[in-house]
Formats: C-alpha cells, sequence, structure tokens
C-alpha cells in the first residue's frame, strides 16, 4: 500500500452519519431550547440588558435575513431543505476529516431548526442583539459559524485533495 494512501484522512460512512446527524440535531436542540427560554421569560418586543454590549431582546422575524421578505415564508422553507438535502449528501459522501462533517451539520441543524420555525409558527424567535448587526439566533449562528468555516478551510482541503489525487493520478500513470 501507498504511504501516501495511508496519510489520507478516512472516516467511515457510520462515523460521518453520526457527526453530521448528532451536531446538526445539537443545533437544532440548542436553538430551540434557547428560543422557548427567552420566549417564555422575555415578552415578545422587551429586552434584557438594553443598554449593555449584548442584550436579549425578544423578537420575531418571519422573513429572511433582515426580515426580508415575509411573504416568501414557503421559498424559504423550500430552500433550507434543498440546502440541507445537498450538503447532508456532501456529508454521506465526504472524503475529508470528519471537523468538515460537523461544519456541514452545524449549517444543516441551522437551516432546518430555523425552517421547522417557519413551517409551524410562520416566523423565528431571535434575541441576542449587539446593536450594530440584526438580531439573531442559534440557528443563524450555527449557519454564519458553518459557512465561514466551510469559506475559509474547504477550498484548501479541496485543493489539497485534488493535488494528492493528481500526484497519486501521475504516479501510477508513469
Amino acid at each position: 500500500m501507498d504511504q501516501e494512501e495511508d496519510q489520507q484522512p478516512t472516516t467511515t460512512f457510520r462515523a460521518r452519519l453520526l457527526t453530521v446527524v448528532g451536531v446538526a440535531l445539537a443545533v437544532i436542540l440548542l436553538d430551540h431550547l434557547t428560543k422557548w427560554v427567552v420566549a417564555q421569560s422575555i415578552p415578545l418586543g422587551s429586552s434584557i440588558w438594553p443598554h449593555a454590549v449584548v442584550s436579549i431582546d425578544h423578537v420575531t422575524n418571519s422573513g429572511a435575513a433582515w426580515s426580508l421578505f415575509p411573504q416568501l415564508r414557503w421559498l424559504y422553507l423550500a430552500i433550507a431543505v434543498i440546502v440541507s438535502a445537498y450538503l447532508a449528501f456532501l456529508a454521506w459522501n465526504w472524503k475529508g476529516a470528519l471537523w468538515q462533517v460537523a461544519v456541514l451539520g452545524c449549517i444543516i441543524g441551522g437551516a432546518l431548526s430555523n425552517g421547522l420555525d417557519r413551517l409551524f409558527q410562520g416566523y423565528v424567535v431571535d434575541f441576542i442583539d449587539f446593536h450594530f448587526w440584526p438580531v439573531f439566533n442559534v440557528a443563524d449562528m450555527g449557519i454564519v459559524l458553518g459557512i465561514l468555516a466551510a469559506v475559509f478551510t474547504f477550498p484548501r482541503s479541496l485543493r489539497d485533495d485534488h493535488r494528492d489525487t493528481s500526484a497519486h493520478v501521475t504516479k501510477h500513470d508513469e
């Protein structure tokens, strides 16, 4: 067996499945728990620590980011399902590191959590307010942090994977 092949990060289908589902479920559960606590503890439109660097505000959002186009609720739900299905497909077939599958799980969990809220309530509860950015929630954090991690780390990983594959093919063609 080639020494380069031994150094490749390989994960089993079961490990990828458990990771992506586990992380997605963790994001969904944490998001819904925090939304529930806010909805039970703070009246709609009210705030805790309104003058602090970060306040906890109870607001609802029936649109997309920044409450844009609330009338397109079903489109947002369809997009969440399609993106989640695509990312799940990537996770099942991922050949890279397991932490990268976890990143995909963060995005899937965030998209599905907000999607479930839109489906059953018609809106999402947002509550984290930095006062210079729109109010957001844990699902939004999963999506944004997952996308940032993917953008800044996956291209390098894909480039390295392509380079390894090209070197492997060239070596075997000689």
